[in-house]
């Protein structure tokens, strides 16, 4: 008894002596802060939002510890930096702006909107008044009060947001401006680096991504460099001021052909491929919205109602293209657009359909004519007189008669002949009713004509 009292004393003991010692752990390697580095340079154009947006989506998929962009531009278009300027904002990923070497114009505004702004030596920022560009080789114009206004409570705005002074950043836009010892009135403001970082705009000066990297104890991070992917560069094209336009024309001009032949065919798909084309790339870049988009589907409607339905061209016709040319030019339109940028954008719409009509109409006229067509276009001509005929003698008698169209030929339709109401086609013009038409032809079943122009009426 003795003897087992004593093995379980043992045995407790040796218990209470393993669990005082401390457990052995393995520590887990650290993982190192993920930084993804992004540049903005060149131009600043539409393609420039849909890639900071993307970038800014990865970075918070992967819990970044900050997002880089790399800045070195001259500036671009205002309403495409108003997006990126939302985005860096509203953005749950710290950003650093990291200027190398200039942030000039709405480069200003972008660096403002990010929560660090660092600086190379040798940096400016600031010159960002809004200017309309003019004649090719003429200088820029300047913009209506407005606007000007507009832009200027923008930079106030981001500086306020990121704790930086408000009254310098509204002098990077407005020469009205004037602080002691920095800027007289009647200058616009542009800050070197040394000035930037005495006025607060920059918080620190950085002479390389390493260096940046370093100050802000990130030294050793898992360095992502984004950069533009093709489907970002497409965006950048189709938004292009000549291709939008051109895809304006083709799309208007399909369409326009489509509705002038019947059934579906290549000008119908290629009409809407480059209406999708269009309304696609400028939705990507935030221009296009329903709003647009439902004008533009409003006007074609009522275009299609006014050729199919509505005899004559009247209110509904009109309406349409007012409505087709107001959705497409609104599409190119952004925010903080002067006057004479939507008069631009209006009269590049207007000139597109200028163009695609005269093209249709010469395309209607001279289709048939050249050799292409003739190699896909069917023009056998199975007449009468060859043995081909299959209507009844009756219509025959009708070769060169005179009548007049009893409703709208498109381009099928009836007619009158002598009190005799006969079903008719024309040679492919739209011909109203009420209007005096000549037998052309009769081939098999089809009794052909078109508008006759007679000297004299009885």
């Amino acid at each position: 008894m003795l003897l087992r009292m004593r093995l379980l004393a043992s045995l407790i003991a040796g218990f209470l002596a393993f669990a005082s010692v401390p457990p052995v752990t393995l520590s887990a390697q650290p993982t190192r802060p993920v930084v993804y580095v992004a540049p903005i340079e060149g131009m600043i154009d539409l393609g420039v939002a849909p890639f900071v947006q993307r970038v800014l989506r990865e970075a918070e998929r992967d819990s970044a510890a900050a997002v880089v962009f790399e800045i070195n531009t001259f500036g671009g278009r205002v309403d495409a930096a108003v997006v990126v300027r939302d985005a860096l904002l509203s953005s749950k990923v710290p950003t650093i702006a990291f200027i190398n070497r200039r942030a000039i114009s709405a480069g200003a505004l972008i660096a403002l909107a990010a929560n660090t702004i660092a600086i190379t030596k040798g940096g400016t920022i600031g010159a960002a008044t809004p200017v309309q560009m003019g004649a090719p080789g003429a200088p820029a114009q300047p913009v209506e009060e407005k606007t000007v206004s507009y832009v200027r409570k923008e930079f106030r705005s981001t500086a306020e947001s990121r704790n930086r002074p408000a009254l310098v950043a509204e002098a990077m836009v407005d020469s009205d401006i004037e602080i002691d010892g920095l800027i007289a009135k009647g200058k616009l403001l542009t800050l070197t680096t040394d000035e930037a970082l005495a006025q607060r705009i920059a918080d620190f000066q950085a002479e390389s991504l390493s260096d940046l990297l370093a100050q802000r104890d990130l030294a050793g991070a898992d360095i992502r460099r984004a950069s533009v992917n093709w489907a970002e560069q497409i965006v950048r094209f189709l938004t292009n001021p000549i291709v939008s336009s051109l895809l304006v024309s083709v799309a208007l001009l399909g369409i326009l052909v489509e509705i002038r032949t019947p059934g579906i065919g290549f000008a119908g798909i290629a009409g809407v491929v480059a209406l999708t084309l269009y309304l696609g790339g400028h939705w990507i870049v935030q221009l296009a919205g329903w709003e647009e988009l439902l004008l533009i589907v409003l006007g074609l409607g009522l275009v299609a109602a006014e050729v199919f339905i509505i005899p004559g061209f009247g209110v509904a016709g009109v309406g349409g293209i007012l409505a087709l040319i107001a959705g497409l030019s609104l599409s190119v339109i952004g925010a903080g657009a002067t006057g004479d940028a939507m008069a631009n954008a209006l009269g590049r719409v207007m000139v597109s359909t200028v163009l695609a009509a005269v093209a249709g109409a010469v395309l209607m006229r001279f289709i048939t004519r050249t050799p292409l067509s003739r190699a896909l276009i069917l023009d056998t001509d199975m007449s009468a007189n060859d043995g081909w005929a299959s209507a009844p003698e009756s219509d025959h008698r009708l070769l060169h008669a005179v009548g007049v169209a009893h409703s709208p030929l498109r381009p099928a339709g009836i007619a009158e002949f002598h009190g005799e109401r006969v079903d008719v086609v024309s040679e492919g013009e739209l011909i109203d009713a009420g209007t005096d038409i000549i037998v052309t032809r009769v081939d098999g079943n089809r009794v052909v004509v078109r508008q006759h122009h007679s000297t004299a009426k009885d």
